[in-house]
């Protein structure tokens, strides 16, 4: 086996262990109990701060200096800010934490998918990208799925327990990463100006353009639920006299989100042939949409089930994109493209967010009608946006 080859079958183990995340499902309750309502979204602001700050930097390092070397810095701040978390009393310290986490994810954003895709191109492979990127997303779903019903179970004895599994877990993602070759380049690297150049050309390709903008909305809209969910299932649960047994609800309903986006994640070739790139992509952000807005307007154990589909739409988008995108682009600018791809998505989204913050209590949780305003102005700009590049497809023939 090549070294190449062995990236490529190390990849979705790689993704399985980043991703065994066991506070998905119960980070807001955490918190919510530790810090104010105002405070535990400022938390989130944090984060999506500190991975914009590391975003293009990381980028362009992973482009420079390896993709390997940067998956590294990537897998030892994200066990550092777990260590963090677990042990943590103070604000600064789970805002410190978010921000390593922010730093673990910009080092992965970008570098991971260039790795796969160098790697497949290093053997002559880069036709199977779409295939082994929808083979990672499964293995990235169903360490969701697990962890996310572990974590909840464990949040049950103590909120801090789901930190210190992720914790370990990064630890086996880091023996993995260990295992990596760098990928033999395709092509020969060029001083940063020409780089820079190649940035340049890649933002006046009009299926880029139009790629980029999607994915800046779509990851707004993919984290609303992730933000908000927890919330809305601790009402609906409070409605019922079950509030105690939030966490293991949480977790179990994260874990149902992630099995239900495996399985749907077979239909998505079939449903790419049928629709067209352009087709399937705009099928996933309506999804986004109609579940944002189904939360705006109800409050009851319906929004527990609306939230089953909340990973779907990704599972219809995010192997189609990076896939398409990857063809476009020269070695010596992928990561760094990518990164600010993520970068002006997360600006987007921290800066929405620090907006809806100022509507939020500045005391405990936070009430369910709060929630539904705030979710309600995002489906209005949603709308909005879905019509725009619905319009760009059409007049571009994306």
């Amino acid at each position: 086996m090549t070294p190449a080859a062995r990236n490529v079958a190390l990849y979705p183990w790689f993704k399985f262990f980043q991703n065994l995340l066991f506070w998905q499902a119960t980070w807001f309750l955490f918190f919510q109990a530790e810090l104010s309502a105002a405070e535990a979204i400022l938390i989130y602001v944090v984060f999506d701060v500190a991975t914009t700050l590391f975003e293009v930097p990381s980028g362009y390092m992973s482009d420079r200096v390896g993709r390997r070397f940067t998956l590294i810095l990537s897998v030892l701040a994200g066990c550092l800010s777990a260590v963090m978390q677990a042990a943590g009393s103070e604000y600064w310290v789970f805002a410190l934490a978010q921000a390593f986490l922010g730093l673990h994810m910009a080092f992965a954003s970008g570098t991971d998918s260039a790795l796969l895709y160098e790697s497949l191109a290093a053997d002559g492979r880069e036709d199977e990208v779409e295939t082994h990127e929808l083979r990672a997303w499964r293995y990235t779903f169903v360490a969701f799925a697990v962890s996310a019903v572990i974590g909840g179970a464990f949040a049950l004895w103590n909120l801090r327990l789901p930190f210190v599994a992720t914790a370990l877990a990064l630890g086996a993602a880091f023996f993995v990463v260990l295992r990596f070759a760098e990928p033999q380049k395709t092509q020969p690297a060029q001083k940063a100006i020409a780089a820079l150049a190649d940035l340049k050309t890649a933002f006046a390709n009009r299926v880029l353009l139009w790629l980029f903008a999607l994915s800046a909305l779509m990851y707004g809209f993919s984290h609303l639920p992730f933000v908000f969910g927890q919330p809305f299932i601790l009402n609906a649960l409070d409605d019922l006299g079950l509030a105690v047994n939030a966490p293991l609800v949480s977790g179990a309903v994260t874990a149902a989100m992630m099995s239900v986006s495996v399985l749907t994640s077979w239909l998505a070739p079939g449903l790419r042939e049928r629709l067209g790139l352009s087709g399937i992509l705009l099928l996933a952000f309506a999804l986004q949409i109609v579940l944002v807005g189904g939360l705006a307007v109800t409050g009851s154990a319906l929004a527990i089930a609306l939230l089953l589909i909340r990973m779907v739409p990704d599972s219809f988008s995010r192997p189609f994109i990076l896939a398409r995108i990857q063809r476009e682009l020269p070695d010596d600018i992928r990561a760094t493209y990518l990164s600010l791809q993520s970068l002006v998505g997360r600006l987007l989204f921290a800066g929405s967010l620090f907006l809806a913050s100022g509507s939020a209590s500045d005391v405990g949780a936070m009430p369910q009608g709060q929630v539904q305003a705030i979710l309600g102005a995002y489906t209005t700009i949603g709308c909005l946006c879905f019509v725009g590049l619905l319009i760009v497809a059409r007049r571009q023939r994306l």
